[in-house]
């Protein structure tokens, strides 16, 4: 190879008995560097997906709002032409490290990362003295598009997103999901049976809440699901909330105390699911703006409600859908409604807009 390479140190690895190579690159030629295909070009001519514009911004302001502890996975890419690797030395360990060279005439496809690589050459254009600091990419010869492709397949096939709950658990930026694990650690019912690692219960765990739930239902509750913000006084709200709400709740309750499995209420009742959380908490807002003094007497309302999945004259339809539990916006919707009417309140004009839609003439018989 004559001079007219780039040259990268970089470490050697094998797999599938192929040769392939980890290196560091500034991120101020990422953008040059690591090309990207016309979205234009069919897909049976590609080797990835088409660049997801809107997921780029939020990556990009992930970086620069976070320039001092940031963290960005390796890049994957393909290289076509010509390139030679020197190790360090002949024989032991070093034998893997060396110098990486890379015709400049070579093309340099991206294979997996493309949404970081746009996300980078936009937040270097904002903040250029991130320029100088790298990301690793591992490199594989060029074998054919065939190859590439597969590539991509491989690499994504077995792609496992974390829980909801899990990154919650996780995320000590979000001040939201701060203000939720905190919740859940104040009240000794939600601290010894939420999973904090999925965002469903199997029928046989112990646990009766999921911290996605839970965390949802206390952004509803102080009416923070959409912003995100959290004042003081916050989390002390919640916390007094939820533990009236249990106070209200002897099924609760007996869970606390083992008396019955959680597997038994879930099985039984519709207050052992997200969905009655859920709604719960969405009336919870409406009766502490509409009774700011005397919410924790109303509360004792909660009782009043049938929660029994037998009760198939409230729920079907409601809760139920095809005699299971669904979730869905409208199903929350309209179990709300049902808490709501047991607090004494009006409904909403969306909560009354989707009752009209789903319930018409249902008689909220909610007392067993």
């Amino acid at each position: 190879m004559d001079g007219n390479s780039l040259e990268f140190i970089a470490i050697r690895g094998v797999q599938a008995g192929s040769a392939y190579y980890v290196i560091m690159v500034p991120l101020k030629i990422v953008p040059r560097f690591l090309k990207f295909e016309d979205e234009g070009m069919p897909a049976e001519l590609r080797a990835q997906r088409v660049l997801n514009k809107a997921r780029v911004p939020a990556i990009a302001s992930y970086i620069t709002n976070n320039s001092s502890e940031y963290i960005l996975s390796s890049l994957c890419a393909s290289i076509d032409g010509e390139i030679e690797f020197e190790p360090v030395a002949a024989h032991g360990p070093l034998r893997k490290i060396g110098q990486l060279r890379i015709d400049m005439g070579a093309t340099i496809l991206i294979n997996d990362g493309q949404h970081r690589r746009a996300a980078i050459e936009e937040a270097i254009r904002e903040r250029p003295t991130l320029g100088d600091e790298t990301i690793s990419v591992v490199v594989f010869p060029d074998r054919g598009l065939k190859r590439s492709q597969q590539m991509f397949a491989d690499l994504n096939i077995h792609a496992v997103r974390p829980t909801k709950s899990i990154k919650l658990l996780y995320d000590h930026r979000d001040a939201l999901a701060g203000l939720s694990r905190e919740v859940v650690k104040s009240i000794p019912l939600f601290r010894d049976f939420t999973s904090y690692d999925s965002t469903s219960i199997s029928n046989r765990s112990t646990k009766f809440f999921t911290l996605s739930s839970l965390h949802q239902a206390t952004a509803e509750l102080i009416g923070k699901s959409r912003t995100g913000k959290v004042e003081p006084g916050d989390k002390q709200l919640a916390i007094d909330f939820w533990n009236a709400v249990i106070a209200q709740m002897p099924d609760w309750q007996r869970v606390g105390t083992r008396e019955v499995s959680a597997f038994e209420l879930r099985r039984d009742y519709i207050h052992a699911h997200g969905i009655a959380v859920s709604a719960i908490a969405a009336a919870g807002a409406q009766l502490l703006k509409e009774h700011p003094a005397d919410w924790k007497k109303r509360l004792t309302r909660l009782r009043d409600i049938d929660w029994a999945r037998a009760n198939r004259e409230l729920w079907d339809n409601r809760a139920l859908v095809a005699g299971k539990v669904n979730k869905s916006k409208n199903n929350v919707m309209l179990v709300t409604n049902v808490v709501v009417r047991a607090l004494g309140m009006a409904l909403s004009k969306d909560g009354q807009r989707v009752e009209d839609l789903y319930a018409p003439g249902d008689a909220f018989k909610v007392a067993s």
